[in-house]
């Protein structure tokens, strides 16, 4: 989720039922050499209600230096990526390449939590691929060392995010970890993620892809589980309303020039599945100011 997941996008999901929010993920070693423009990614907005500080690393050294540069920044909760498959992360020797060995994700972890007493969990795949499925190995690591919770995104490095999320290690690695677990992997709709509660036991869930253009998915899951479920096609001027509601928010953040730039990729989402939404899309990627926005947005609805 780098290049999505700043202050402003979860700002706009927390505003619509999402518990906790999790920051780009951010290199441990940049942040322990105090890179400037990655302590600026963990800038967060009042409008965030918990926010989670995920960072990625390979030196155990590296990732205690990190957590004591940015523990005083306020997170929930500091995790460890041990799931990305991005080839830039894996040339680091960081992200999945944790998963061909546990004993690191726990040297890591116990890193993490010596500069701290903020919650440290991690974030696995099942393992690097079929044939090394090391996700209970890297758990029992991780919670040896100190972790609080772990999340299972339950495809392999391999796959990418290819085929089909088997939820079914979810039930397994929940079976037998005596701390939280949380589910992710192909959560789209609100029924999804009610399912992956039910199926697996897990004690909640992470939306990633299902929320780009789409924050009213935590809402709509929020509602269901509390028996008032939300089944309707969110129309299109809500969509729009809160695409611009992002917009400003991020023009606060990052300059409106940078926004108006930044937002094209959220807009093919958020008018992804409108009648008539390509005439959005293909305005948008003209747009360099907000009133041009705001412009096209007026005309898509007045037509």
């Amino acid at each position: 989720m780098a290049g999505y997941t700043d202050a402003a996008f979860r700002a706009v999901c927390s505003g619509h039922g999402a518990a906790l929010c999790f920051t780009e993920m951010v290199s441990a070693d940049a942040l322990a050499r105090g890179n400037a423009v990655t302590l600026k990614l963990l800038e967060k907005f009042p409008e965030e209600k918990l926010t989670g500080f995920q960072i990625f690393g390979s030196r155990p050294s590296a990732a205690a230096e990190a957590v004591r540069r940015i523990a005083g920044r306020g997170p929930a909760i500091i995790d460890l990526n041990c799931g990305c498959s991005v080839p830039k992360v894996l040339r680091a020797d960081c992200g999945a390449v944790l998963l061909r060995n546990p004993a690191l994700v726990g040297s890591m972890v116990a890193a993490m939590r010596s500069e701290t007493d903020i919650p440290v969990s991690v974030k696995l795949r099942l393992g690097w691929d079929e044939s090394s499925l090391t996700y209970l190995a890297c758990a029992e690591a991780a919670l040896k060392a100190g972790a609080a919770l772990v999340t299972l995104h339950p495809r392999t490095r391999a796959q990418g995010f290819r085929g089909t999320a088997r939820w079914e290690h979810i039930r397994t690695l929940k079976s037998s970890c005596p701390v939280p677990v949380i589910g992710s992997g192909d959560l789209f709709s609100a029924q999804d993620c009610a399912r992956m509660l039910q199926t697996t036991g897990c004690d909640g869930v992470m939306i990633a892809r299902g929320s780009l253009g789409n924050p009213f998915i935590f809402r709509q899951a929020v509602a269901l589980l509390q028996g008032d479920a939300d089944k309707g096609r969110i129309a299109a001027g809500m969509r729009l309303a809160t695409a611009m509601e992002h917009l400003r928010l991020l023009a606060c953040q990052v300059g409106e020039a940078k926004a108006c730039r930044d937002m094209r990729k959220h807009f093919v989402a958020y008018t992804r599945g409108l009648e008539g939404g390509s005439v959005v899309r293909e305005s948008v990627v003209r747009a360099e100011r907000i009133d041009e926005y705001v412009e096209i947005v007026e005309s898509y609805l007045r037509d």
